[in-house]
């Protein structure tokens, strides 16, 4: 029996703006809006402000005085040191060193929230509740949805629904009021550009949706384009470049384990990772810049220079829209992960000339302190 679809609280907003639904992760989601289009919203984000749903993804409260204790005996992470008002890109691990989910973790001072991807909502939330059980009490708001509003005019906007968000920068997160609601903000986002997740009651989702696109600079956007924006910024996909057979290290995510949490350990698959960040690996995630202007998807096979070895394999592609190129992700052999190596690509049976590029193909636009 196939398991329906759900549908986020602005699915009718959706419809009534024109999106064309598609499934995504058990959800019914826009792809894109109609009179604009992929590139278009792409753009749109890249230079104004763009409003995407994000509301399949799961939400979870973390309530107890050991809750950062309980979250290090499942995650690499160093959130003992988080501070308040405070965000830290993670992961769970598996015993391999795999990456089950990445996710999100942010400090409220009197509860955490886990921000998981919708693929493995379910999963983490059962495994959470399990495994931090000891630690601290744990329950999904199943009640709120999650928008992003991404681009360099983002922060003007929002200011004019919650001012104390103007001075926010990359990574902060507050509690503050929007249109007589609690929400829960948070300075982060997945397309390399400066931005907002704004987490409130799912009664008012489309109230505040429809406002924001009241302002002529904000514009709806979908999958299509939240997928071409974050590859460019050179940001990893769960479930295409990294998963629960891929490992941190591999994917060039060993940034996010503290020296303190190397040296105590205490997560899944620490063997495997300390090894790997003390030994390398034998493969690695790489951004590839395609010469022709045919784009590459992911499977696709990388070969060296001459077309004659095969040295990893493509795990995302697409158009990237600012660069005006097709742009992608893959893992290769370490020995040819240096920027400007020459490679080529197998795309339809013909070899592609590409050059491996150091990430991210777009610099990312985040107001840092």
């Amino acid at each position: 029996m196939v398991e329906a679809l759900r549908r986020t609280p602005l699915y009718d907003f959706h419809i009534e703006k024109g999106a064309k639904i598609v499934p995504f992760a058990g959800f019914e989601m826009p792809l894109q809006y109609a009179g604009a289009g992929i590139i278009a919203e792409h753009k749109h984000t890249r230079e104004e402000a763009s409003l995407f749903d994000v509301s399949h993804m799961g939400i979870v409260k973390i309530e107890g005085k050991d809750a950062a204790k309980g979250l290090e005996t499942i995650t690499p992470g160093d959130f003992m040191s988080l501070p308040v008002g405070k965000q830290k890109y993670s992961y769970f691990t598996n015993q391999d060193g795999g990456i089950v989910d990445d996710i999100m973790v942010a400090n409220y001072g009197d509860f955490f929230i886990a921000v998981v991807n919708a693929g493995s909502r379910d999963a983490d939330l059962a495994m959470m509740q399990e495994k931090l059980a000891p630690y601290a009490k744990v329950t999904e708001m199943a009640d709120y949805a999650l928008l992003a509003l991404q681009g360099p005019k983002a922060r003007e906007v929002l200011k004019t629904f919650a001012p104390d968000t103007e001075d926010m920068a990359f990574m902060d997160v507050k509690e503050t009021e929007i249109m007589g609601e609690q929400a829960l903000v948070s300075c982060s986002g997945y397309t390399g550009e400066d931005g907002f997740e704004i987490a409130l009651p799912a009664v008012k989702a489309e109230d505040f949706a429809a406002a924001l696109l009241d302002n002529p600079v904000v514009k709806p956007a979908g999958l299509g384009a939240r997928d071409t924006l974050r590859l460019e910024a050179g940001l990893p996909l769960h479930g295409n470049d990294i998963d629960a057979n891929t490992t941190p290290v591999e994917a060039g995510l060993a940034w996010a384990i503290s020296q303190r949490r190397r040296k105590e350990g205490g997560f899944p698959g620490e063997e495997v990772i300390l090894a790997q960040i003390a030994n390398g690996t034998d493969l690695k995630l790489v951004g590839i810049c395609v010469e022709s202007r045919v784009p590459v998807r992911s499977h696709a096979v990388i070969k060296d220079e001459n077309g004659d070895e095969e040295i990893g394999m493509v795990t995302s592609g697409s158009f990237g829209a600012t660069l005006n190129a097709p742009v992608a992700l893959g893992y290769i052999d370490p020995a040819f992960a240096a920027d400007g190596v020459q490679v080529k690509v197998v795309v339809h049976g013909n070899l592609l000339g590409a050059k491996i590029v150091k990430l991210p193909f777009v610099p990312h636009n985040y107001v840092r302190k």
